[in-house]
């Protein structure tokens, strides 16, 4: 059985923008998904307030139709980060031009049930990918390996311990203190460093 709550926290983790000129039609989208349970963070009426909103913002959804006042979908999807998605709302016509990645059609006349279902499937992929990148282990530089295993090697030397047992102290210590662990790893150098 799915957790409604769990579904909102995924859902209010992804900005959603409605952009249409029309603000009756921009707050009817708006009060739609709403109810359906998304978090609508803005209703623009330009293509230029989206850019302003989602300055800086890596992913989303903009649901938007094919035209606004200054600008049209294709310059708006110019302005955008690459993985914000676009939910465009036009006639037939218009889609079969669409040839752009991560633009998703929704033919006009408009059914409230395939908006909701098409912004589910939008959300719901871009939470999936949020949430494997925050499961991925970092990275580390050069530096931090390079200091992980020198500090490594001054714990064996100093206390007769294998590489393992002293990766295995440092973990602990970093988990004990509230601390990451290359910032441990730099405190560990320095007080053996002291003490020598």
């Amino acid at each position: 059985m799915i957790d409604i709550y769990m579904i909102r926290e995924v859902r209010s983790l992804v900005n959603v923008i409605v952009l249409f000129p029309k603000q009756e039609v921009a707050r009817s989208i708006r009060n739609l998904l709403v109810r359906s349970g998304f978090e609508v963070t803005a209703v623009c009426a330009t293509g230029a307030q989206v850019v302003q909103r989602m300055e800086g913002v890596e992913e989303g959804l903009v649901v938007c139709g094919y035209k606004c006042s200054d600008m049209i979908y294709s310059e708006l999807r110019e302005y955008l980060s690459e993985e914000v998605k676009m939910l465009l709302i036009a006639s037939r016509q218009y889609l079969d031009d669409c040839v752009y990645p991560n633009v998703i059609g929704l033919s006009m006349p408009l059914k409230g049930y395939e908006l909701v279902e098409k912004t589910r499937e939008i959300v719901t992929e871009i939470s999936e990918k949020q949430r494997r990148r925050k499961q991925r282990p970092k990275q580390r530089t050069r530096e931090e390996v390079r200091l992980l295993e020198e500090v490594k090697e001054l714990l064996m030397q100093n206390n007769q311990i294998t590489e393992s047992e002293a990766h295995a102290y440092i973990q602990q210590r970093s988990m004990n203190s509230g601390v990451g662990l290359i910032e441990m790893a730099k405190m560990i150098k320095e007080s053996l460093t002291y003490q020598n």
